[in-house]
């Protein structure tokens, strides 16, 4: 972590597609599951709690953050969207709702502005070329029936358990 670098062999995904609903024979019903090795999650734990450490002490996380943080459960936000609902129809207000399903934005996001962000968050030098290397040649292989894919370059996106850092955002 010192180095600000990750090897190239920790940036390998095992993919497993696991079934999630409908028709077997639609590849659209599976959802992948990456697999890291364990020096791999060791590392992101690491680094997470650094990173989330230093958003903590510098009051860098939005109050109505409620995705990865501690005490800030989807429950507390549902009764905080409630709440808020509930203020503007007592004074008489019209309340509208946007709802979004975001569930495979994670696969697209753009590296670059990721780490833009990061940058504006005053993640910088070491720890920034740490995530820029982190998100550098990334690799992926699937795997179905003890049958694996060739290798595939990951070029957006974000691994699973890096989430937190860009649903911060």
């Amino acid at each position: 972590m010192t180095t600000g670098c990750v090897p190239d062999s920790l940036k390998i995904a095992k993919v497993i597609p696991i079934f999630q609903k409908g028709d077997v024979a639609n590849p659209g019903n599976y959802g992948p599951i990456s697999l890291f090795s364990i020096f791999h999650r060791l590392l992101e734990k690491l680094m997470f709690k650094r990173v989330y450490s230093f958003f903590h002490k510098f009051l860098v996380l939005y109050q109505y953050q409620f995705g990865f943080r501690q005490y800030h459960s989807t429950s507390l936000a549902l009764i905080e969207l409630c709440d808020n609902l509930y203020s503007h129809l007592d004074q008489q207000e019209v309340v509208i709702g946007m709802y979004f399903d975001l569930r495979k934005a994670f696969d697209t996001v753009d590296h670059k502005i990721l780490l833009e962000k990061l940058y504006n968050y005053e993640i910088r030098v070491i720890v920034h070329d740490w995530f820029r290397n982190y998100l550098s040649n990334r690799r992926q292989f699937v795997a179905i029936n003890n049958i694996d894919s060739n290798f595939g370059n990951v070029n957006c996106g974000v691994p699973r358990d890096l989430l937190w850092v860009f649903y911060c955002f």
